[in-house]
């Protein structure tokens, strides 16, 4: 009742479910709930600023790729009762909205409203009040769930480290499928990298697509 009344009901049944699997005994930590309100207010902030600015922002690409993998991540856990990692993940899409408040384009309305529709389960109070921010007179709870494009959900790219002489010295993001000459000029790119092959012979590359790049140079 005291988390209630100081939180709200959408807190204390966030938290519950943020404590981990429904399976597991979990020990029950007041100090931690700040940690969903805070999510809470910052999804909540992410709908103010897109009805504020009355955004018409278009999604990039890799905004559309981080919705299209949460909807199917919530999607998937929810079935499967894995609300904590369900949360979890609309955490880090939030983070991501919240990031895009500073750009000039603001926040994508559909991104917030796919946000908001996946939060509501968990926190319907939150929800309903974001929906209605959003201009919506019908309550949320008669909209169809979210729709994830699997195709967006597969990752064609892959981070991988870059050595030299078997030391780490950056990392590079390049396609999975990329061969040696494109993986070395992404490399070339990477300052700490750069300076320690300029000036030197480069005797030997060992290219493991997706694993890792190791450049021997004396």
């Amino acid at each position: 009742d005291d988390i209630v009344d100081v939180h709200g009901a959408d807190a204390l049944r966030l938290y519950e479910m943020f404590m981990g699997p429904l399976e597991a005994v979990k020990p029950w930590q007041t100090s931690q709930v700040s940690g969903v309100v805070r999510f809470q207010n910052k999804l909540f902030n992410v709908v103010q600023s897109v009805v504020q600015n009355d955004s018409d922002a278009e999604m990039d690409a890799e905004t559309t790729k981080i919705l299209h993998k949460t909807m199917k991540k919530v999607t998937e856990d929810v079935e499967s009762m894995s609300f904590n990692t369900a949360i979890s993940a609309m955490m880090v899409l939030t983070n991501h909205l919240t990031s895009l408040m500073k750009d000039e384009a603001g926040v994508p309305r559909e991104a917030a409203e796919k946000l908001v529709l996946m939060v509501s389960p968990f926190a319907p109070h939150l929800g309903e009040e974001c929906w209605n921010l959003l201009g919506h007179e019908d309550s949320l709870a008669y909209q169809p769930w979210v729709e994830y494009d699997e195709a967006l959900c597969i990752d064609n790219t892959v981070k991988m480290g870059v050595q030299v002489n078997g030391k780490t010295r950056g990392e590079i993001e390049i396609a999975k499928d990329a061969d040696q000459e494109g993986a070395m000029a992404e490399a070339m790119k990477v300052t700490s990298v750069f300076n320690q092959v300029d000036g030197k012979d480069v005797k030997k590359v060992i290219y493991v697509p997706g694993r890792i790049l190791n450049i021997v140079a004396k």
